[in-house]
């Protein structure tokens, strides 16, 4: 599976300049390759990008998540997520979970990895609980 440099060079964005505040990633079967599908604005929120994942289609995803830790110290943890909804088609999920690794490998820099079948394994207190991971 090839990626498309602009993966790469978004993800760049979002890591060192913060102009994203996330990604969300598709493969293009026939051409076999990941492509840039969404980017998301600094000032779009988690809900923004969880209605940027459709509900039927496999996708990765790279969220810039903001949180306060107990001391009141603002930090961010960028997440990986491979999103396959129970939902989508049996080759689709093998395609995503047969590319995953080698993906996510071009993308230095990520700090958490969720895998999510249904929006509550991706939701906001998900999030939270794995930032101290």
């Amino acid at each position: 599976m090839a990626v498309h440099d602009d993966c790469k060079l978004k993800f760049m964005e979002l890591k060192a300049k913060r102009t994203h505040r996330f990604i969300v990633y598709k493969i293009e079967e026939k051409q076999k390759e990941v492509i840039v599908e969404k980017l998301g604005e600094p000032t779009e929120t988690y809900e923004d990008f969880t209605s940027s994942l459709p509900a039927e289609e496999c996708r990765y995803a790279v969220f810039d998540f903001d949180f306060v830790t107990e001391e009141n110290v603002q930090k961010s943890r960028i997440f990986f997520i491979a999103w396959s909804p129970d939902t989508a088609k049996v080759r689709s999920k093998m395609i995503y979970a047969s590319s995953k690794d080698r993906f996510k490998r071009e993308l230095d820099g990520i700090q958490v990895e969720l895998q999510a079948t249904d929006p509550t394994e991706m939701g906001l207190d998900v999030f939270k609980s794995r930032v101290n991971l």
